[in-house]
């Protein structure tokens, strides 16, 4: 069992995620913005990292580049999942450290994919 963070600034996406991982038999720990979920990668060590890019306070871009600065959290895999889905910011994605972004709305069968890939 891999222990994933999900960050989303929405409740109902938090759960979402939260289920269907939890369902595939991860520990899932989550946080609603960048600034949380940085000092949560820190402080909790997960093995994967999903991740909105569009969140109040600290966004999903400024949240990545952070997790990739410090060398602590720097090898966590970041999937952004996001309704961003313009070529650019699948380009962007890949510039700020995540390794891939997955669009919203995403399948069952996306997040699986992505779990065997980096869980």
């Amino acid at each position: 069992m891999s222990k994933i963070l999900v960050c989303d600034d929405s409740p109902a996406e938090l759960a979402n995620l939260r289920a269907l991982l939890t369902a595939a038999g991860h520990h899932t720990v989550t946080a609603s913005n960048g600034a949380e979920a940085v000092s949560k990668a820190a402080a909790e060590k997960p093995d994967l990292i999903l991740m909105d890019i569009v969140m109040p306070d600290m966004d999903g871009y400024e949240a990545c580049r952070r997790l990739q600065a410090d060398p602590a959290t720097k090898p966590i895999p970041v999937v952004f999942v996001s309704s961003k889905n313009q070529r650019a910011d699948h380009m962007w994605a890949k510039m700020q450290g995540a390794r891939l972004l997955i669009s919203k709305p995403y399948t069952q069968n996306q997040i699986a994919e992505v779990l065997k890939a980096f869980g």
